[in-house]
């Protein structure tokens, strides 16, 4: 782990029923792991043996990879598809004898919808035998909600830190994870490419090349089976499988409908106005590198300071 980091234990509460959850967690606007929650027989229900039989042999588009830390910037791994009965059960294994690559290969499942372009990943659409069996609290108006994630990982994947721009609970219903999360406002020691962090190996990061990293905040809590993580919209996370696994992120439009990318299934895309300053922003620089070096640089600073005063809040989340 980086030297200089701050760890903060993740909050856990027991038995959260939705007065609890609206009253006295989800104001504060931080991560928590909610115990004890009803998620329904699912936790029981969902070994190897039953998830082949009841999600039978729909194929499934995975990533395999070779390398258990994934990298969404450099793509380290491949995408191919399998039938969903074969995927349960490779990544169940520790070695494999058919594999894609080699026979340590792991395998992450983010399901989509059935025409990723049109449809949103929906546990109720794409798996229906399934989500039977799985309860998704009501900590939430059923007319924000917006999609349900089937996920599987193989034992020792861990996925790159990111954000999400909607407010969401990740129900892991079988295997453990650990969690990592930051702050949004340690954006600037994530060195971000996008909504992704650059810096892949948390626990021994290269300071030399990520110096900033060292003085990030994170916040730290490990998920059991039954467990729910609830997680802010913009609160960047990084997920480890202790085990393999299988987990459902739940994900809802906090905000007024208008704020959103009408035309984002997968619910990653910046909003509207925010993709909007954005572009200003680049328009900015742009106009900015018509001038000579030491004016650039000079008034670089200034729309940074300008931005700074006017827009960053003077609060903390840690």
């Amino acid at each position: 782990m980086a030297t200089f980091q701050k760890v903060v234990t993740l909050d856990v509460h027991c038995s959260v029923n939705k007065h609890i959850f609206l009253e006295e967690i989800y104001p504060r606007r931080r991560p928590a792991i909610l115990r004890g929650v009803d998620i329904g027989p699912c936790k029981t229900k969902w070994n190897v043996e039953y998830l082949a039989k009841h999600a039978g042999d729909k194929e499934v588009k995975i990533h395999v990879s070779s390398n258990p830390q994934m990298d969404f910037i450099h793509k380290n791994f491949l995408y191919r598809s399998l039938p969903f009965s074969t995927l349960i059960k490779r990544s169940a294994e520790s070695t494999h004898s058919e594999f894609f690559i080699d026979q340590d290969e792991v395998y992450y499942l983010r399901a989509l919808g059935d025409d990723p372009r049109k449809d949103i990943a929906n546990i109720h659409q794409q798996f229906p035998d399934l989500a039977k069996d799985l309860n998704i609290p009501d900590f939430f108006e059923p007319s924000k909600f917006f999609s349900s994630v089937f996920r599987i990982a193989s034992k020792g994947l861990q996925l790159w830190t990111h954000y999400d721009i909607m407010d969401n609970m990740l129900i892991q219903v079988t295997g453990h994870k650990r969690v990592v999360l930051f702050s949004p406002q340690e954006a600037e020691n994530l060195y971000l490419d996008g909504d992704k962090s650059s810096v892949l190996d948390i626990d021994n990061p290269d300071l030399s090349k990520y110096p900033r990293f060292a003085h990030a905040v994170r916040m730290e809590g490990r998920l059991e089976p039954g467990d729910i993580l609830f997680i802010p919209a913009l609160w960047f996370h990084n997920v480890i499988s202790e085990d393999a696994g299988v987990a459902v992120n739940v994900f809802w439009k906090h905000l007024s409908d208008e704020m959103y990318d009408h035309k984002d299934t997968y619910g990653n895309k910046d909003l509207v106005l925010a993709q909007r300053a954005m572009q200003i922003v680049d328009g900015a620089i742009k106009a900015l590198d018509k001038l000579p070096e030491d004016y650039r640089d000079f008034y670089a600073r200034r729309l940074v300071l300008r931005i700074q005063s006017k827009a960053y809040s003077k609060t903390s989340d840690l």
